[in-house]
């Protein structure tokens, strides 16, 4: 596949090389022919932004500028966050509103998706409750600016 938008069902994005990457969906794991954060901007795009515009409305809104969660759709409230510094090879992305749950693993930490998946992520449980909470912000105020 070399195009994809992220949708309700994906639950995250997974770089493999420095030109695919792993898709999670809630019914489908795939490849596709585009970094994560290739398929990040596409899909700002595909709604009417750029990630540049939506990193500066994150900033704008939460005050947050580095590895920043990224609202993809507002009317669906579809929010994604990364990994580690979107600027890095080994950055994923990960869907809020489909965590059901998160830990640590050791030296790593798992995130448990609301269909039962489980993914493994090579970074501190400290790192990942920073960027659920942060994205978790975001999320508390695009609802209370729509409530206007």
């Amino acid at each position: 596949m070399d195009n994809y938008e992220i949708n309700n069902d994906t639950l995250a994005l997974i770089p493999i090389n420095n030109y695919k990457s792993r898709i999670i969906e809630k019914n489908n794991i795939f490849e596709v022919s585009m970094t994560p954060m290739q398929i990040i901007d596409n899909s700002c795009q595909f709604f009417g932004s750029s990630y540049q515009g939506r990193f500066s409305g994150t900033k704008k809104l939460i005050g947050v500028s580095h590895k920043a969660p990224i609202i993809i759709e507002e009317s669906k409230e579809i929010i994604f966050f990364p990994t580690n510094s979107p600027r890095l090879y080994d950055c994923c992305w990960i869907s809020l509103k489909n965590i059901n749950d998160y830990r640590r693993k050791n030296n790593s930490s798992m995130v448990e998706f609301n269909t039962g998946h489980h993914l493994e992520l090579d970074i501190s449980y400290g790192s990942l409750d920073n960027q659920v909470l942060r994205a978790a912000r975001l999320e508390s105020v695009l609802r209370k600016r729509k409530e206007i």
